[in-house]
């Protein structure tokens, strides 16, 4: 009885990987990937920055009751809760129409080459 272990297939050499990064179908999934989060996360620095600067330097306004002893601070606060949300949600549509399909194509290219012929 052998306690050998059948070895690994054989992982695509490291210039494979160099060539597959400047390849144009990878160069286009980095952009595409930022263009969705750079935006997104100016937009969202952006809102909460505006929450704690309209905290600090507005209190009477954000003190604002809206309905009993809920005010404006509140509902603002909450909304950085849903606004994380909706990115969340929103990457996740994108990243499946149009960053997985490009990442599995590219994955699969380099899954074949590794399969020893």
């Amino acid at each position: 009885m052998s306690t050998d272990t059948p070895a690994p297939a054989a992982a695509p050499a490291a210039d494979r990987y160099v060539e597959v990064q400047r390849s144009e179908e990878f160069i286009g999934l980095r952009n595409a990937l930022r263009r969705f989060v750079f935006p997104m996360t100016v937009a969202f620095f952006l809102w909460y920055a505006l929450y704690v600067i309209l905290s600090a330097y507005a209190r009477g306004f954000m003190g604002t009751k809206l309905v009993g002893n809920i005010n404006v601070a509140l509902v603002f606060g909450l909304l950085q809760f849903v606004s994380t949300f909706l990115i969340a949600w929103l990457y996740s549509r994108y990243a499946s129409r149009r960053l997985d399909p490009v990442a599995d194509r590219i994955r699969a290219e380099l899954e074949d080459e590794e399969v020893p012929r």
